[in-house]
């Protein structure tokens, strides 16, 4: 992505929500050099934060619920959750839950989007989000998966006013000239009961010796190394305990 630092309107930072933290933890500690820091709280319920060298990187937490599926989460920087929530249902989303404080760090949301998508808003006080972008082990894109392709341009630039730049490949989002993710069209490839989704992708020094080292530790290849026409090497996992996520190469943003 283009932006080196949180942006309202952004994505601002990742989280995970899994079966199994401490595997969790260790697998991308190993793969990308992430260091884990737990907060000890009762009331975090487990949240442990990763860092990459001094900087936070994303977050690994247990399940809430169990509905809640094995999947990484990204999160939106905005100003203000409650007003940014009026938006969301304005424009056909749902509210998953309502706006709630997290002790002095900030205000967040659960939301759905118009198909579906589910997705975090964060009104930042005493944590901004991710102190990293673009460098290797880093978050460096967000994609959208979407049946609803429409339903999407209408709905992302009214809540959050993305640009929309679309092509015949690939369909990418920004702010102000700055592009930070995209969406992708799910066709006949994925399975019906794979729900709309964001995936987060971070960068890597290598592709290829990433995928080898992830599936040596356990993780799933959904796709294999690959060059975009006109785009990056990149490649998309599935982790030990099957949440998703893609790499891409390091220098290749937006």
């Amino acid at each position: 992505m283009k932006q080196n630092s949180v942006t309202i309107g952004g994505p601002c930072w990742v989280e995970l929500g899994t079966s199994d933290p401490a595997a969790a933890s260790t697998f991308y500690s190993e793969l990308f050099g992430w260091r884990a820091e737990s907060d000890v709280r009762p009331e975090a319920n487990g949240y442990t934060q990763m860092f990459l060298g001094d900087a936070p990187a994303a977050a690994v937490s247990p399940r809430f619920a169990p509905q809640q599926p094995i999947a990484w989460s990204t999160c939106f920087a905005v100003t203000d959750t409650d007003a940014t929530v009026a938006k969301v249902e304005d424009a056909g989303g749902k509210v998953l839950k309502e706006p709630t404080d997290a002790s002095d760090l900030g205000r967040f949301a659960v939301v759905g989007d118009s198909s579906g998508a589910v997705f975090l808003l964060w009104q930042a006080r005493a944590f901004a989000g991710a102190g990293v972008f673009n460098e290797p082990g880093a978050l460096g894109w967000v994609e959208l998966l979407t049946r609803d392709p429409a339903g999407a341009n209408a709905f992302y630039p009214a809540v959050f006013g993305w640009s929309v730049s679309p092509s015949e490949q690939y369909t990418q989002w920004g702010l102000r000239g700055e592009d930070f993710g995209g969406m992708l069209v799910m066709d006949d490839r994925f399975p019906p009961q794979v729900p709309p989704h964001w995936l987060p992708y971070f960068s890597v020094a290598d592709v290829d010796n990433t995928v080898a080292r992830a599936s040596g530790l356990g993780a799933d290849v959904l796709m294999a190394a690959t060059d975009v026409p006109g785009g990056p090497r990149i490649a998309v996992l599935r982790d030990p305990q099957g949440a998703s996520f893609g790499v891409y190469l390091a220098g290749t943003e937006g």
